[in-house]
């Protein structure tokens, strides 16, 4: 029997991982599961609460915050299933996910990575759920917000394939890292993440190389998980919205420094580095506000 290894990073949500180590292990009841969490330093107890809750985990304790990709990798090293499964700890899995996916493999033997849909905590489909890569001209019609004005658009809004239907599953090129399931040759083949990512953008580096070994990543919506986002990281930090760009900025040298003009590139880093500054903008504007008003 197929055994599948989840592999869960987190960092100061002890409450969130606890609901998450739960729903796993009910969806994982009637296969052979191997579950590693690896905790880049979190300073909430983690340690304390969950450990004595949970003895089958098997728990690596880091003494700082190494990031997503290499938290990630380091759980890879000691993973014994022949199937891996990235996820978050601030989701919630269904009862028969594991199956269901497990299946789907079984079902496409070409599929290198395979995705679920994702809902947020008021039900709210997550459009991160399925992406293309970041193209120039995909990346900059997101930036400049035109992928939001025309939200079902094949061309505008293709970075989120806001064309395609939530509820089919379609071959896609990204898989979200909150859930991301992918046999353990693959994940070798590859080498795991790069951990010259330290958040954002690896799982969108991972799903190119993924694509470039000749498999395809499959958004597949016969499973719907729930994926509260962001309870890992204060995205309204500064340092953060910084971490995020620059991901970007990483990715975009890293696979189109080649087959993209100097100038197509240049004109993309420079709309990041100002969609960034609009960002920090909003933040300290946002800081400000609340300073004055209480609110």
């Amino acid at each position: 029997m197929v055994v599948l290894t989840v592999i869960i990073v987190s960092y100061n949500v002890k409450y969130y991982l606890q609901k998450c180590l739960d729903s796993v292990y009910t969806a994982g009841k009637n296969i052979n599961l191997e579950v590693i969490v690896v905790d880049n330093c979190s300073a909430d107890g983690t340690r304390e609460y969950l450990e004595p809750l949970f003895p089958g985990v098997k728990f690596f304790w880091n003494h700082e915050n190494k990031g997503f990709a290499k938290a990630c990798n380091q759980g890879l090293q000691t993973a014994a299933g022949d199937c891996i499964l990235f996820l978050n700890p601030d989701t919630v899995v269904e009862e028969d996910c594991f199956v269901k996916c497990l299946g789907f493999f079984e079902a496409h033997p070409d599929a290198g990575a395979v995705g679920v849909r994702m809902i947020n905590g008021s039900g709210r489909f997550l459009r991160e759920s399925k992406r293309a890569f970041p193209h120039p001209f995909t990346a900059l019609m997101k930036l400049t917000g035109l992928a939001r004005l025309f939200p079902r658009s094949a061309v505008f809004a293709r970075y989120y394939l806001g064309h395609l239907d939530e509820m089919q599953t379609h071959e896609v090129d990204v898989i979200a890292g909150a859930f991301m399931m992918m046999k353990k040759e693959i994940a070798t083949r590859t080498g795991g993440f790069d951990e010259d990512f330290f958040m954002y953008g690896e799982d969108i580096d991972l799903s190119y190389r993924i694509r470039e070994l000749g498999c395809k990543n499959y958004y597949y919506p016969g499973v719907t998980i729930l994926h509260f986002k962001g309870k890992s990281t204060p995205q309204k930090d500064q340092r953060y919205i910084y971490i995020f760009y620059n991901a970007m900025h990483i990715f975009v040298n890293k696979h189109y420094k080649q087959q993209w003009g100097g100038g197509y590139r240049l004109l993309l880093q420079s709309a990041l580095w100002c969609r960034a500054a609009v960002d920090i903008l909003w933040l300290r504007a946002a800081q400000v506000f609340r300073h004055f008003t209480g609110k």
